[in-house]
């Protein structure tokens, strides 16, 4: 599986309901499993982005749907990442001609 890593952070919607985010994270987890994709790890972070987290899907297109559909519910902007292991990146590097 692919390993992805999503950047969230609060749409005004999402920071005036906040006390909801605890029950959002687990709706979003529930939303990757139904779409065949895993949430692995959760992070609420300090910075430019409020949360992150650390996925795997089959594919590119698996962890687009998953991570549209959490969007839409308006309270999160997302950014996503591809994500190679130091054994992937390593094969990429190997293969380089």
């Amino acid at each position: 599986m692919a390993k992805y890593i999503i950047l969230f952070r609060f749409t005004q919607q999402g920071i005036e309901r906040i006390k909801e985010a605890p029950a959002r994270v687990k709706a979003a987890k529930q939303i990757f499993n139904d779409m065949n994709a895993e949430v692995k790890e959760f992070y609420a972070v300090m910075g430019r982005y409020d949360t992150v987290l650390i996925a795997e899907a089959p594919d590119d297109e698996t962890i687009a749907k998953a991570v549209l559909a959490v969007g839409s519910l308006g309270n999160v902007h997302a950014e996503t990442l591809r994500a190679f292991t130091e054994e992937e990146f390593q094969n990429i590097i190997e293969a380089l001609p």
